[in-house]
C-alpha cells in the first residue's frame, strides 16, 4: 500500500538542498510526484508531495527531519486522499497596478463566491512605458459546480481598479 505525504521546506537558499532531499527521497523508494519551488528573498521554499510505501514511512520521516537545522525547517503532513475535486477549472492572468492589498481583494472576492484558489503565483514588475509598478499574477481557481466563469470576472471587474483580465477555461 502507497502513502502520500506533503512535505514543506524553508531556509536559507544554498547549492544542494534539492539534492539532499531528493537523495533522501529516493533512499526510501518515495516517488516524488509533484512540487513548487522558489528562491525568495534569499530564502529556499519549498511545497513538495511525495508518495512511498506505506512500511517506509517512519523510516523516511526520521530521515527527512534529520536534514532540519536552525535555520533550514521542514514540516511533513500526511496527504489527505479523500479531497474533492472542483468541478471547473478556471485559470486567470490578472495585471494592474501595483498597491498594498491587493491580494486581499482579490481573495475577498473570490471567497464571496466559494472559489477556491487551486495555485496563485505573483510577482510585481516595471510598466515597459511608463515606469509603474504592475502587480501580475496567474490564478488556477476551483469552481463550485454552480459558478460560472462569468461570475467570476464580474466580481472581479467590480473591483475599484479595473485589471486586464485574460481568462482561459481548462476542463
Amino acid at each position: 500500500m502507497q502513502v502520500s505525504l506533503i512535505i514543506t521546506i524553508l531556509g536559507p537558499d544554498k547549492p544542494g538542498l534539492v539534492t539532499a532531499l531528493s537523495e533522501t527521497i529516493n533512499k526510501f523508494g518515495a516517488s516524488w510526484t509533484e512540487s513548487r519551488m522558489a528562491h525568495l528573498a534569499g530564502k529556499f521554499a519549498g511545497l513538495l508531495q511525495i508518495s512511498l510505501p506505506t512500511e517506509n514511512l517512519e523510516p523516511l520521516t526520521q530521515a527527512i527531519n534529520a536534514l532540519e537545522t536552525d535555520t533550514f525547517k521542514i514540516h511533513i503532513e500526511q496527504a489527505n486522499s479523500d479531497v474533492n475535486k472542483p468541478e471547473k477549472i478556471l485559470k486567470l492572468e490578472l495585471l494592474g497596478q501595483d498597491r498594498p492589498g491587493i491580494i486581499h481583494d482579490i481573495t475577498q472576492q473570490l471567497a464571496k463566491l466559494e472559489v477556491n484558489i487551486e495555485e496563485l503565483e505573483s510577482h510585481i514588475r516595471e510598466a515597459s512605458m511608463s515606469g509603474e509598478i504592475l502587480f501580475c499574477a496567474e490564478l488556477t481557481l476551483g469552481l463550485p459546480a454552480n459558478i460560472s466563469t462569468n461570475e467570476v470576472q464580474d466580481i472581479l471587474e467590480e473591483m475599484s481598479d479595473q485589471f486586464m483580465i485574460d481568462i482561459n477555461f481548462n476542463a
